[in-house]
């Protein structure tokens, strides 16, 4: 099983629940509809990755504020990069298609450290994404459609939740190509307060 760090220790989630079209920024970036109920998809244990990896097909990153899971709460925070084929997605929503042969492939979801925070802290959680030293994409919990509390709730009503499970918010404006040899780096706030850094170089 693939793991994540979280205070130091190896954890593998059994699975990493995806919330899709959660800022309307981006949504208008991708000239989507913004949806009437929550959008969500899965990636298997087999996507969790700590490394970026290009592929010989163009990849999309996609920054997101995640929260690991432990007795149904939100108990730790960290970033997390839902890479997606794009050109594939695209050709799979036009014919009415599920997404996880452009969203769910081995490596498509890169975690940084996850650290542990309190239940009070989560409203006040934002994210930056710098690529090459140029901030690409900012966001917060102030600016999602489904705020967490109602991530769980949802979820809750088709999937249990394990311990150690991984919730990606969604991803605010700023998604682009990356190629090999980029660096990112990936930052976690309570407020103005850094709490978490992960910098990557496209392998």
């Amino acid at each position: 099983m693939n793991t994540v760090i979280v205070d130091g220790k190896k954890i593998a989630p059994s699975k990493v629940i995806c919330i899709g079209r959660n800022y309307v920024e981006h949504i208008q970036e991708l000239q989507n509809e913004v949806p009437t109920s929550m959008v969500i998809f899965m990636k298997p244990n087999s996507a969790v990755s700590d490394m970026l990896v290009s592929q010989s097909h163009p990849l999309h990153y996609e920054g997101e504020i995640s929260f690991l899971i432990y007795n149904n709460k939100i108990s730790a925070v960290g970033f997390g990069l839902d890479l997606t084929n794009r050109l594939l997605q695209n050709e799979l929503k036009e014919k009415k298609l599920p997404w996880e042969r452009a969203k769910a492939f081995d490596g498509a979801a890169v975690f940084g450290p996850f650290v542990s925070i309190q239940e009070k802290d989560v409203s006040l959680l934002a994210m930056e994404l710098w690529i090459n030293g140029q901030l690409v994409q900012e966001g917060n919990i102030g600016l999602m459609i489904y705020k967490p509390e109602m991530m769980l709730a949802e979820i809750s009503t088709f999937s249990t939740l394990i311990d150690g499970d991984i919730i990606m918010s969604g991803t605010p404006k700023g998604v682009g190509s990356f190629k090999k040899g980029d660096v990112f780096i990936g930052k976690i706030f309570i407020g103005s307060k850094e709490i978490s850094k992960m910098e990557w170089v496209v392998q």
